[in-house]
């Protein structure tokens, strides 16, 4: 596995990537990451990413987008994008415990019927539809969706390879519409942050999760996730 960090020139973008990038759109930064991956078939996407923005000394945004991205092989650099692009392969001990960030869109099949097919429902919004709505903004709303985002992370980190000792950070909720050239229907998807701290608990099965990633929505920038050593 790599894992890289890539910048842009902003200046090598057209107008409408422009706008679109620095407002957080998906679709164009998943369209322009793949021009590192020149002779891979479209059908093979080789990668998985996370977009931010950049910070200044001062902890405040500096307005400029960038990307972490793991991948099964090497970016090729182009001109118009900085990339660092390293090997990955941490040694990982059962017990050790890591600083995480994901991001991640949380869904959960719900039966349609008899004789209909399920169909994936967003975690975060099937716990708020219960309250009135007069209260969705209420703390009890709140307090109820942000469980709802732990216990979907929780319930599938045995299977991820981790477990999580203390409940991580949850924020920055958001509902996406990326918009389709062809006027189409919108994609529709959401994403939620998580940050804390796991423990390793299958170093290999850790290893797999690192380069598949978590849950759906990995074309658009979910499922990337990020560790680091905690100082001792």
């Amino acid at each position: 596995m790599y894992l890289s960090s890539v910048r842009l020139d902003l200046n090598s973008l057209t107008r409408a990537e422009l706008f679109d990038v620095l407002e957080g759109g998906a679709y164009t930064a998943h369209q322009l990451l793949w021009r590192l991956f020149p002779d891979i078939p479209k059908g093979e996407r080789p990668f998985i990413f996370r977009q931010e923005m950049e910070e200044d000394a001062n902890g405040k945004s500096a307005g400029l987008p960038r990307f972490y991205v793991g991948s099964n092989r090497p970016l090729e650099p182009i001109e118009g994008f900085d990339v660092q692009c390293k090997p990955f392969d941490p040694q990982l001990a059962r017990g050790e415990r890591l600083a995480f960030r994901l991001r991640a869109n949380p869904t959960v099949a719900k039966p349609a019927g008899e004789g209909r097919r399920s169909h994936r429902a967003d975690v975060l919004m099937d716990a708020r539809y219960p309250f009135p709505k007069g209260e969705r903004t209420s703390q009890a709303c709140v307090e109820a969706m942000d469980a709802a985002a732990w216990h979907w992370l929780d319930e599938r980190a045995e299977s991820l390879g981790f477990s999580l000792p203390v409940k991580p950070e949850v924020g920055a909720y958001r509902q996406h519409a990326l918009v389709k050239k062809d006027g189409g229907q919108p994609i529709r998807y959401s994403s939620v942050d998580y940050e804390g701290l796991l423990e390793v608990a299958d170093p290999e099965r850790l290893r797999e999760t690192l380069h598949d990633g978590i849950g759906r929505a990995k074309a658009f920038g979910c499922g990337l996730l990020l560790l680091r050593r905690v100082p001792e």
